[in-house]
């Protein structure tokens, strides 16, 4: 990430930001967990993504389900990617609703042990399956929309953020936001290009400087997402919003998506090298690798 830290030593997993296992926004919303989640390994064979297409009204559902809390891995990035080209090849597809199996959480972004004790090589492959996954979702010819049955942190709101519509349970409960400066990190140009695309750039602008997770009512209100519902209806509100997005003809849709999408991909497209090397650079220092393994660390005992 350019510019990461003005001072990497001070990076922001300091021992007070570290003994919490969860992040308060100003508003005093709980979140799922902080920007980095950590996921508790399954079973490698076990998909993380499960995909139904209706071929009668060709609108797929794509369902994360990688428990604990989805966290966005290799493994699981490389999959949840797989799937939405399989999706984008089909001609028969035309809508892509993506949600959550599991209880109270959409996605709580990245995995920390992507993270820790790993190769610069294997950073910079983890790093560019990130970059994949958010270049395949916003750029995706498909409708896209969000059923957003949980909380939505950091990555999870990247995701969101990616799709076209954003429907989400109406629980105060729940939050969604980019929250990275609440742990002394800096969220990369892309994610903030895409937060000022879905906000404009004032309520962007404070929503990154602090960090912000935003209930469910306040996201409605600065417009991260779109519609509240209550939380037995978000997949059902998905489906019937999705018929309003496919009455209109697909290759307008398209090209006005492209259109309004196309300055923000190609900047990372023509930066994306750069960012990995910055990304791999910061997340390898000594002192980010002591942090996270006190982050880690500070989980451990937590469940014991």
């Amino acid at each position: 990430m350019a510019n990461v830290l003005r001072n990497s030593a001070k990076f922001g997993f300091s021992a007070g930001v570290l003994s919490q296992l969860s992040i308060h926004s100003r508003h005093g919303r709980e979140c799922v967990s902080p920007c980095f989640s950590l996921q508790q390994r399954n079973n490698s064979t076990s998909p993380k993504i499960k995909v139904d297409l209706d071929n009668s009204t060709g609108v797929a559902v794509l369902r994360m389900q990688s428990p604990p809390v989805n966290s966005l891995s290799l493994d699981f990035l490389t999959e949840f990617c797989i799937n939405l080209e399989k999706l984008e090849m089909d001609k028969s597809c035309r809508g892509l609703i993506i949600t959550s199996t599991l209880s109270k959480v959409f996605s709580a972004g990245l995995d920390i042990m992507e993270m820790y004790g790993k190769s610069p090589e294997r950073c910079g492959e983890f790093w560019k399956a990130v970059q994949e996954m958010w270049l395949k979702l916003y750029g995706s010819n498909m409708a896209t929309i969000a059923a957003i049955n949980g909380s939505s942190p950091a990555g999870g709101c990247l995701m969101s953020i990616g799709c076209d519509y954003r429907i989400m349970a109406d629980n105060p409960r729940y939050s969604i936001g980019l929250n990275e400066t609440q742990l002394g990190i800096v969220a990369p140009f892309w994610f903030k290009d895409t937060l000022v695309n879905t906000v404009g750039n004032r309520a962007a602008e404070l929503s990154l400087e602090l960090g912000l997770l935003y209930s469910a009512p306040d996201a409605l209100k600065i417009g991260l997402v779109d519609q509240l519902v209550p939380e037995d209806q978000v997949l059902s509100t998905a489906q019937d919003t999705m018929s309003k997005w496919l009455a209109v003809p697909d290759h307008a849709r398209q090209i006005t998506k492209s259109m309004m999408r196309k300055q923000t991909i190609d900047k990372l497209l023509s930066n994306r090298e750069a960012d990995i090397t910055n990304f791999v650079s910061f997340i390898t220092k000594d002192s980010i690798q002591r942090s996270l393994r006190m982050y880690l660390e500070m989980l451990k005992s937590r469940k014991a």
